[in-house]
C-alpha cells in the first residue's frame, strides 16, 4: 500500500476557504483560529471492564491541552458527544470537563459544543455556549447525527468514530468527501477518545454510516494523522482502496 505524507498546511476539497489554512493533528482538525474535536466521550469506560490510562481522564486533558497550546485558537469547537454515558455523569466527568475548559481559560480560547445524541446529560457538567451547528466562515460545524437545515460549502462532523484498517492494523482517520450532502463537502473526524475503537470504513457503503451526511462513501478519503512522524498520510478514496486491498 502506497502512503502519501502531505503537508501540515492543506488544501481540503470544495470552494475557496476565504484565506482560511486548514491542517490535521492528533485527531483533530485547525480551521484558521478555530480548533475542532469530536466524539471525547468522557466517562466511556467507567465502571467498565477497560483499562482506563490510555486514552481516558488525564490523558485526554493532557492532549487537549497540547493541542491549544501548539495551535494557540482563538476558540473550540467540541462537536458533539462531549459525554458518553446518557444516564449518569460520575464525578470523574465533572474532573476531566473541567480540566477541558481550564485548558481553554489559560489560552484564552472560546471553548463551545454542537451537542450529539450522547450529550443528554450536558447540562449537568457544562454551564457553557451550545450550538446545534456552528459557522466558521463558510463551513459548518455539527455533530453529524441529523442532517443540519443549514446550507454551507462545507460541514465537518464527527458521530460514526471512523477508522481504517492497513495490513491488518486498526488506524483513526479522517474522512473527506466532496458533494457528500446538499452537494457540499463534508470532513468526518475521527473520534477524540483513544477508548474508542472506532468503526473499520473499509468496506461501508453510505447506507452503513449512520451520519446522513454521507451520501457516497466511495468518494471519501481517508486521512491519518502519523503521531510518530507528526504528518498526514493520505489514501485513495474508498471506493478504489477497496480494489487495491
Amino acid at each position: 500500500m502506497c502512503l502519501v505524507p502531505m503537508p501540515d498546511n492543506i488544501s481540503l476539497p470544495g470552494a475557496d476557504w476565504t484565506a482560511m489554512t486548514a491542517s490535521y493533528d492528533d485527531r483533530a482538525l485547525l480551521l484558521g483560529e478555530t480548533l475542532v474535536v469530536a466524539d471525547l466521550h468522557v466517562g466511556r469506560g467507567t465502571g467498565g471492564n477497560l483499562e482506563l490510562p490510555v486514552g481516558s481522564g488525564s490523558d485526554m486533558v493532557q492532549r487537549f491541552q497540547s493541542l491549544v497550546e501548539r495551535h494557540d485558537p482563538a476558540e473550540v469547537v467540541i462537536a458533539g458527544d462531549l459525554l458518553h454515558s446518557f444516564r449518569t455523569v460520575p464525578r470523574s466527568v465533572e474532573s476531566t470537563v473541567a480540566g477541558l475548559k481550564s485548558a481553554c481559560q489559560a489560552a484564552g480560547a472560546r471553548l463551545l459544543v454542537t451537542p450529539g445524541n450522547h450529550d443528554t446529560m450536558l447540562d449537568s457538567v457544562w454551564d457553557g455556549p451550545t450550538e446545534t451547528t456552528y459557522r466558521v466562515g463558510e463551513t459548518v460545524v455539527c455533530h453529524g447525527h441529523e442532517a443540519p437545515d443549514v446550507d454551507a460549502d462545507r460541514y465537518v462532523v464527527g458521530h460514526d468514530h471512523p477508522t481504517i484498517s492497513i495490513e491488518g492494523q486498526r488506524q483513526p482517520c479522517y474522512l473527506v468527501g466532496s458533494g457528500q450532502y446538499r452537494g457540499s463537502d463534508v470532513v468526518m473526524l475521527p473520534s477524540f477518545n483513544r477508548l474508542n475503537a472506532g468503526v473499520e470504513v473499509n468496506e461501508m457503503r453510505a447506507s452503513d454510516f449512520q451520519s446522513p451526511l454521507v451520501t457516497d462513501a466511495d468518494r471519501l478519503e481517508p486521512v491519518v494523522w502519523d503521531e510518530s512522524g507528526r504528518e498526514t498520510l493520505s489514501f485513495p478514496p474508498l471506493g478504489e482502496f477497496r480494489r487495491m486491498l
